[in-house]
């Protein structure tokens, strides 16, 4: 349905050109927008107009039109005929505003159509149906993008997006909830995770400028066919939470870039503490100090070189030294040991998961 602001703003135009006062009534006789305040038609008069046969009629001073939506009325323009042509500029002012619900109704079409089926809310004969009559190819090579934004139902943000992208042709620009904005992006056939990755970040640049607020965009893997969309979606969720855990650091994070903590993400809770419980006893990795945290890091970095990364901690060799045989002590597990220091990585991996599930419950 047209917004009455735009209607309102069309008919301001017809008057600026044809110097005669017109309003736009629902079929009930409520006025919608109006040129002139102190010239409004009768509701009777218009609501049975709204229910004759004819689509045109002249009354009390009024030319009126109905303006038709798929075959069924559904406004009615009352143009004031004071003796001018008002039939001419009515039956002009009908058919744009005829044309602009069409636009709005096929552009409303869309936005439902992308959300059901990222939903997976269709039956396969009904996506082909639809596409068909939304003029969707169905074979286009896509990717799905949603970002995270600091504020609920920020429209700045989704415009930002929808100007970024061809909202209009190839690209869907959408939310499904309060906080999340879903692009889905028509890419090239030979285009690369990394090329996509810089789309996404010159999309979150822009919403960044309108908002004053840092984003997350987290991004599926290509799809070619447009039944698999949602399938992209459901990835691109997965890696905007496991981003959040395991990749804080990063704003863009891929599907296909997860690694190793895509895996943890799927692991029950309860498995993941029975795996704690097995390599730690009650020295659970998040009991550990800031300090001692800080050298793993570090020492993980480094690639376990034990020169480099007390380099980078600005301390001597022997001090890293001693404080991983402390850490020895605490653990059993020595992290010069190639097998050790992949075990204890894959601890802190799912001791961070095991916190944020946590506090998700809570």
């Amino acid at each position: 349905m047209i917004t009455n602001q735009v209607l309102q703003s069309t008919l301001e135009g017809v008057r600026s050109i044809t110097g005669l006062d017109c309003c736009v009534c629902d079929l009930q006789g409520r006025i919608l927008a109006v040129t002139n305040e102190d010239r409004e038609p009768s509701p009777d008069e218009v609501s049975a107009f709204a229910e004759s046969e004819t689509d045109a009629r002249e009354s009390n001073g009024f030319r009126y039109f109905k303006i038709f939506d798929e075959g069924r009325p559904e406004y009615i323009l009352a143009v004031e005929t004071d003796g001018k042509n008002a039939d001419l500029a009515g039956r002009m002012t009908a058919f744009a505003l005829q044309s602009l619900q069409a636009s709005y109704r096929e552009r409303l079409g869309r936005d439902n159509f992308i959300k059901n089926l990222l939903l997976d809310n269709f039956l396969l004969v009904d996506i082909y149906n639809r596409i068909k009559k939304l003029h969707i190819e169905p074979l286009a090579r896509r990717v799905v993008m949603v970002i995270e934004t600091q504020q609920e139902k920020d429209s700045r943000a989704l415009e930002a997006a929808k100007s970024s992208c061809d909202a209009e042709e190839k690209d869907f620009v959408t939310a499904v909830d309060e906080k999340n904005i879903i692009v889905v992006k028509e890419i090239g056939e030979e285009e690369e995770v990394r090329e996509t990755e810089e789309e996404a970040a010159r999309i979150a640049e822009a919403i960044e400028e309108v908002t004053g607020a840092p984003v997350r965009v987290a991004l599926g893997t290509p799809v070619g066919d447009i039944r698999e969309v949602s399938r992209s979606y459901k990835e691109a969720k997965m890696a905007l939470d496991v981003g959040k855990i395991f990749y804080a650091e990063k704003p863009i994070v891929s599907y296909s870039a997860l690694g190793i903590g895509r895996l943890i993400y799927q692991l029950p809770i309860a498995l993941c503490q029975m795996f704690i419980a097995e390599v730690f006893g009650t020295q659970s990795p998040e009991k550990l100090d800031d300090e001692t945290l800080t050298t793993i890091e570090k020492f993980f970095e480094n690639n376990l070189n034990v020169s480099e990364a007390s380099r980078q901690l600005y301390i001597h060799r022997n001090t890293l030294v001693y404080r991983l045989d402390k850490l020895q002590k605490k653990t059993g597990l020595d992290l010069r040991v190639f097998e050790d220091a992949i075990t204890f990585k894959i601890a802190l991996m799912v001791v961070k998961y095991m916190q944020y599930m946590e506090k998700l419950v809570h």
